[in-house]
């Protein structure tokens, strides 16, 4: 995992992918994931993980205050789904919560079938669902959840 500057176009082209997908699947009002712009803010970290020289996925956190840290564009590419790239991003992502001092990870997922290993994932993690956080509001088409760090 590399801290990454969101400048690759191997990045950019990975991102599109992520909000095409996530709006195949949700309404519009539903789709909470970032665009470039949106990862290139002050309060957030993004990574991305890659084996030689081909992307295999992403993972941001962003720092919401209070000790809380939300989960943001943990994506796998198509080619390493089912090979445990986004279980060491989880567990990446909450090693860097941990060591930044956050006290709580929390995430917003889909409630769509297609979001079901994703939620499998995190509740395998140790996460918990909760109701809404931060500007989220209570969505049919959203799963929060949340993690305490020991």
């Amino acid at each position: 995992m590399e801290l990454d500057d969101l400048s690759r176009p191997a990045i950019a082209d990975h991102l599109r992918e992520h909000l095409d997908d996530m709006r195949s699947v949700s309404p519009p009002e539903s789709v909470h994931a970032l665009d470039l712009d949106g990862l290139r803010a002050p309060n957030i970290r993004f990574w991305s993980a890659w084996i030689d020289d081909s992307l295999v996925g992403t993972v941001a956190l962003k720092d919401l205050g209070a000790g809380d840290v939300e989960i943001k564009s943990m994506r796998t590419t198509a080619a390493a789904r089912g090979r445990g790239v986004g279980r060491q991003m989880l567990a990446f992502a909450l090693e860097q919560a941990r060591t930044s001092g956050a006290a709580r990870v929390v995430l917003e997922t889909g409630a769509e079938p297609y979001f079901e290993p994703a939620r499998g994932l995190y509740v395998a993690a140790g996460f918990s669902v909760r109701g809404p956080f931060a500007d989220y509001v209570v969505d049919p088409n959203s799963v929060y959840m949340e993690l305490a760090l020991a």
